[in-house]
């Protein structure tokens, strides 16, 4: 059985591992989010003039159309993490990251994978990710073992019981990224934004991960 993996490899995409805060009042959250488009008009005022007289390299400023674009840009990396999770959690009580860990370690031969790869995988560091796999073994989903071809390594492995959460979690979180993305663009608008991100990833320096 296949179990659909939704933005693997991003996990806590752009903000940092965990960074998905599924606390946020909607009040809290809603002032935050237009604090995004008020900051705009600052940004294009005070600031660049501010940093202009301050002299130093030339600074190739965003036009207001760029602007526009990257700060839409910023919204869905904010809220497209949050509005996943939130189901998630609500439906199947695992958070993004968890549910990428169960489904990455679906995919993998004999559902394992040594740790260092599945941090590189989730892009997070080696610490926070046991902590986050210590919280699945807790709960019967992950168990982890030495690597018997190099006891240096630890293999993180999918259990019966991971297996069947992460099946009975994948139809309600593949439902809601296709309310959210898939049934709300064209198959071209859905294919031109799959190669818009791809050229972005490509330009991402992700040689510090661990």
């Amino acid at each position: 059985m296949s179990i659909p993996v939704l933005l693997a490899g991003s996990g806590v995409g752009c903000a940092g591992f965990g960074a998905v805060d599924h606390q946020v009042a909607p009040g809290a959250a809603l002032e935050r989010d237009q604090s995004l488009e008020s900051s705009s008009h600052w940004y294009a005022g005070a600031v660049t003039e501010e940093a202009d007289r301050a002299g130093g390299e030339a600074v190739k400023w965003l036009t207001a159309g760029e602007l526009e674009s990257w700060l839409s840009l910023v919204r869905l990396m904010m809220w497209l993490p949050w509005s996943i999770d939130q189901q998630l959690q609500r439906d199947s009580k695992l958070g993004m990251v968890e549910y990428q860990v169960l489904a990455m370690l679906s995919r993998s031969p004999e559902r394992t994978l040594r740790m260092s790869s599945l941090a590189v995988l989730t892009n997070a560091s080696l610490s926070r990710l046991s902590h986050l796999v210590k919280r699945l073994e807790e709960r019967g989903l992950v168990r982890r073992e030495p690597d018997p071809a190099d006891g240096r390594f630890t293999h993180a492995i999918l259990t019966e019981e991971g297996f069947r959460t992460l099946a009975e979690a994948a139809p309600g979180h593949v439902a809601h990224v296709r309310s959210l993305i898939i049934d709300v663009l064209s198959p071209e608008q859905l294919r031109r934004v799959g190669h818009a991100a791809d050229r972005i990833m490509s330009h991402i320096d992700t040689s510090g991960i661990n």
